[in-house]
């Protein structure tokens, strides 16, 4: 989507913002048209000035580059189909890397079939040229690394990068599909390479049917919905007829192997195989339109082109994707912090928006800092285009807040890995964080807290500030659109407590007959009778219970897992708040707290406010019939391949492998996830086995994990590598009841 463009003059218009002087449109055009060629290598110095880092610089030899061998076992990494040849012969799926990266999570029932017929948000990735941090299938270990979490505001997510295929990392599968969003991988040609390309591609109609099956091919098998196709070469006339056959039958064989899948077309070449962006629907770029899902139009068009687009694209006006390049580049508004612009444009001549490089915050180090950069950023977008996902609105419903990324990993409760790490697929269900406050009786915020130890992932939701006596503050996590059927509901949430604050959740409720409701969920009568302030402010009072978890000894003290049991059939839960006051708890003074800690500032200012800190590990929601019993260890069939042994010293070896697992009958769609742990075993002078603490290694959302250069000390005879099982729900097998892998450490 990087092309030489001629920058038009721009001039103020009667709406207030920059469009293009049409009196310039005709001679410009044709001035465009006589220069492309040799602005071509000239757009790629501009492109580089424009947008920092698009891309590695020609020395640095990217992971999948020889002498890279895909069939040879290796740190599992994502990486993009370079030559037709490569796409023809199938060879990636003879990759060692391929079992790894598909994705593991299905688009939830609501989200598989078309799109809803309104006006609709597609996102293209476009980050440094793809395949950075989110490379590493099993995680990385940059605690920064780039993420977004605003799924609830888009339809669809393209991962972008200039290679002929480019083929989604499955963490961005993993999370989108999360949250309901359809995911497309890429296809590009361009330049004189991609004229090659093209040459052989379309050189029959049974080459771009062959093509096109490959292309399908690989988005059943890797896991992703569809294909942005992405021609940006000048064609020979006689190659069009094929290049329609190319995206009809991608459409076609998508449509019946994935349904609901996309194919999108990008606007480029036209209909008389030119290289010329439209930047609107027309008669150049229509016969396209009408052979798939879709036409992402270029980025540089004017303010009356959505409209006369909409009029073009007839009953299918939601299928006109308007381009926005968030760098700006020729973009109608100006992108950057100026989005919002096209977007309010957009809104109001009723048709989709196509934002491409929204990474623009991360790359361009918008201050103060990523996290609220890109909040602030995304908050222009839902301003101006709202809210476009609900969840839930399956059970069971499970969030840790997580975004991906962090310092630390922990698991219900117990603090497994202190290492900073990042792997999108490891993204819960994300919340809005909706800060409701009155700023005469509170200043409390929610933020996802990355420093402080977490319940489960690395993150966890903390309400920080200050709180006046006998008030309380509410933030909105999560809009539903669940129906509860006449089976009780279980909530489980997970709360550490600081000083005299307490914390509880709110739930929305809606009923066609009985209107609508809220109830309040806290933790014990005793701790209620000190904030009965709230009573006024909400329809029902259920109380929690303090739940023991298998792991309550090895975890943190802090963490207290809570579980209430509410009934409410015929109503829609629409709304999930955590809610906070501050107590006074029998017994205690005014400055004492709950576990010994103190608190800046905790006694009661003259003011009336106290100091308030509490924080929410997870929430889960399922039924009783949700209660997952796990399978026990002997029903699992596990084998190590490719094992390898390597010495380091006369002291300590190490060794590789990949672990794979299946169900020896059944099927795992009621499993999220698969911690990996290992043991060491040694023996003593009586050959009675000595264990060590596991050792947390990674996760894995696939049944095969690779362990690469563990170092094995001297005098360990043995091997363990446990599986620990974990439910959609959240919750994890018990470690001595898991699956695990025997290794006989070589030589000893």
């Amino acid at each position: 989507m990087c092309r030489p463009r001629i920058l038009l003059p721009r001039f103020r218009s009667r709406r207030g913002v920059l469009t293009t002087h049409r009196l310039l449109l005709p001679p410009l055009r044709f001035l465009r048209r006589l220069l492309l060629p040799p602005l071509r290598l000239l757009h790629r110095v501009v492109a580089m000035a424009d947008k920092p880092d698009p891309g590695p610089p020609q020395e640095e030899r990217r992971p999948w580059e020889p002498p890279f061998d895909p069939s040879k076992p290796s740190t599992p990494i994502s990486y993009p189909i370079t030559t037709l040849d490569a796409l023809e012969s199938r060879s990636y799926f003879d990759s060692f890397h391929f079992p790894f990266n598909k994705a593991s999570v299905p688009l939830p029932s609501s989200a598989t079939g078309v799109l809803p017929a309104r006006r609709r948000l597609l996102v293209c990735h476009d980050f440094k040229s793809g395949y950075r941090d989110d490379i590493w299938v099993q995680g990385g270990a940059n605690p920064d690394a780039y993420a977004i979490w605003h799924w609830y505001l888009m339809d669809v997510f393209v991962y972008f990068s200039h290679y002929l295929v480019t083929l989604p990392p499955p963490c961005w599968t993993n999370a989108a599909h999360t949250h309901g969003v359809k995911v497309l991988g890429t296809f590009l040609t361009e330049w004189d390479e991609g004229t090659a390309i093209c040459n052989t591609l379309l050189s029959s109609k049974t080459s771009a049917q062959m093509y096109a099956e490959r292309l399908t091919e690989l988005a059943t098998a890797v896991g992703f919905d569809g294909w942005l196709v992405n021609m940006e070469v000048n064609l020979d006339l006689q190659q069009i007829d094929n290049l329609k056959e190319f995206i009809r039958h991608l459409s076609l064989t998508m449509h019946s192997s994935v349904p609901g899948s996309l194919v999108i077309w990008y606007d480029a070449v036209t209909v008389d195989g030119k290289l010329d962006w439209q930047d609107q629907l027309n008669e150049k770029n229509k016969p396209f339109f009408d052979l798939c899902d879709g036409i992402f139009v270029n980025y540089s068009w004017n303010e009356k082109y959505p409209e006369v687009s909409a009029t073009v694209a007839g009953n299918r006006r939601f299928d006109v994707y308007m381009g926005i390049d968030v760098f700006g580049r020729n973009t109608y508004g100006g992108g950057q912090w100026n989005t919002n612009i096209a977007l309010d444009l957009l809104k109001n001549d009723d048709v989709s928006a196509a934002i491409f490089a929204p990474g623009w915050v991360y790359e361009t180090d918008q201050q103060p800092d990523f996290q609220t950069a890109q909040n602030r950023w995304w908050g222009l977008v839902e301003q101006s285009w709202g809210r476009l996902q609900s969840y839930p609105k399956l059970l069971p419903f499970y969030s840790n807040f997580d975004q991906g990324h962090g310092y630390h990993y922990s698991i219900e409760g117990l603090q497994v890995a202190d290492d900073p790490w990042n792997n999108i697929s490891c993204q819960g269900f994300q919340p809005l964080i909706y800060n409701f406050t009155n700023p005469s009786q509170t200043n409390v915020q929610a933020f996802i807290n990355f420093k402080d130890a977490s319940y489960s992932g690395g993150g966890n939701i903390t309400a920080k500030g200050s709180l006046k006596d006998n008030t309380s503050f509410s933030t909105m996590l999560f809009f539903g659109e669940l129906p509860l059927e006449n089976l009780p509901v279980h909530i489980l949430y997970s709360v550490k407590l600081v000083g005299n604050s307490i914390l509880g959740l709110c739930l929305d409720l809606s009923s066609e007959i009985n209107g609508r409701k809220s109830v309040l969920i806290i933790n014990d009568v005793q701790t209620f009778s000190t904030v009965n302030h709230l009573t006024n402010k909400y329809d029902e009072i259920i109380y929690s219970q303090v739940k023991k978890t298998k792991m309550e000894v090895l975890a943190d003290a802090a963490w207290i897992v809570y579980e209430s049991s509410v009934k409410m059939s015929g109503y829609i839960l629409t709304g999930i708040h955590v809610v906070g006051s501050n107590m006074r708890r029998p017994g205690m003074t005014e400055s004492a707290t709950s576990d010994g800690t103190k608190l800046e500032n905790e006694t009661v200012s003259t003011d009336g406010f106290s100091p308030y800190c509490a924080s929410l590990g997870h929430i889960t929601i399922r039924t009783s019939e949700q209660n997952l019993a796990f399978p026990p260890a002997d029903s699992w069939i596990t084998e190590g391949q490719h094992i390898s042994w390597t010495s380091h010293s006369q002291e300590t070896k190490a060794v590789s492998l990949k672990i794979a697992w299946k169900l020896k009958s059944g099927n795992t769609t009621s499993f999220m996830n698969y911690n990996i742990f290992v043991e060491k075993i040694a023996k003593d002078a009586t050959s009675d086995r000595i264990y060590e603490v596991p050792s947390y290694l990674g996760i894995a959302k696939v049944e095969t994990f690779y362990v690469s250069d563990l170092d094995v000390p001297s005098g360990i005879t043995y091997l363990r590598f446990i599986i620990q099982v974990c439910g959609l729900d959240g919750a994890c097998q018990e470690l001595q009841e898991s699956p695990a892998f025997v290794l006989a450490v070589e030589g000893q």
